[in-house]
């Protein structure tokens, strides 16, 4: 019959040498697919980097424009209304990422340093004007005169501005106060609020002023800024001093006899600008 033989090639492997031959064609698969996965989470990243870095100057930028806008607004008394809608996240993110409480911090220092360099005279003749509005500010005093009870409503709400604007003002009103300096506030409250106003100042820890300025009833219908103007020079020809003037509002800033130095707490944009609205209602009404 005869036979037939049929020669194949190929490459004899033994089982445990086939088994590590497969074992290294997974470990080679899952290498690049860990490179594989590895480089597409450094490019997400790069992707974020540059997506922060981006926004960062963004809002750098907006936040310098939205700063110098509402500088002019303050200085020329506009409506809150006028300022660009992005500013208003860029006022809130002013207030919450802290830099308006390192820029209260900034003022009161700035304002130590200098009476750190100057003493009251023996005659008590120097006084410093501060406004009691700052500490005793719109939205705190109303909760005082709707409950009555000496009870700050935002008591650690360092995210608030008129709490910030508060603390940094009682520090600074403490401050002189130990220091000697004999001290008048004012307010645009109207005199009838008298009583309720020198309360709600003791009860939140600032006694001890000298007097405290506040409009009559007819006095109402006159600009803050007219009205305190006159009050200044009232003081000094009763022969008074004035060594210097504190507050956040522009219109306690202008006009004759503001003493020897001028020091503004900083506002947040919408916040000054919407207390010249209110100022501008109570006239009209």
């Amino acid at each position: 019959m005869g036979s037939r033989h049929i020669t194949e090639t190929g490459i004899f492997m033994s089982s445990f040498a086939a088994m590590v031959f497969v074992s290294g064609l997974i470990t080679v698969g899952v290498s690049l697919l860990s490179l594989l996965v590895a480089l597409a989470v450094m490019l997400h990243s790069c992707e974020s980097r540059n997506s922060g870095v981006l926004e960062m100057h963004s809002y750098k930028d907006n936040y310098e424009y939205c700063r110098y806008f509402a500088l002019h607004a303050e200085l020329n008394s506009l409506d809150a209304d006028l300022l660009p809608a992005m500013c208003r996240d860029i006022d809130r993110l002013y207030v919450k990422e802290g830099q308006y409480g390192r820029d209260l911090n900034i003022t009161v220092g700035i304002a130590e340093e200098f009476f750190g360099s100057v003493r009251p005279q023996v005659d008590s003749r120097d006084i410093v004007l501060i406004d009691a509005d700052d500490l005793a500010s719109e939205t705190l005093f109303s909760y005082y005169l709707m409950h009555r009870i000496n009870e700050d409503p935002l008591h650690g709400s360092s995210r608030d501005p008129d709490y910030l604007r508060h603390t940094f003002a009682r520090k600074l009103y403490l401050k002189l106060q130990s220091d000697g300096w004999p001290l008048i506030l004012f307010s645009r409250k109207p005199e009838k609020l008298r009583s309720a106003m020198a309360t709600y100042l003791i009860s939140m820890g600032c006694p001890g002023w000298s007097s405290l300025i506040m409009r009559k009833e007819n006095q109402m219908q006159m600009g803050f800024q007219e009205f305190i103007s006159g009050q200044r020079i009232i003081l000094q020809r009763e022969g008074l001093r004035i060594i210097a003037v504190i507050s956040s509002r522009m219109d306690a800033l202008r006009g004759p006899y503001l003493g020897n130095r001028m020091f503004k707490f900083p506002s947040p944009m919408f916040r000054h600008n919407m207390e010249n609205h209110v100022e501008s209602q109570s006239r009209e009404e």
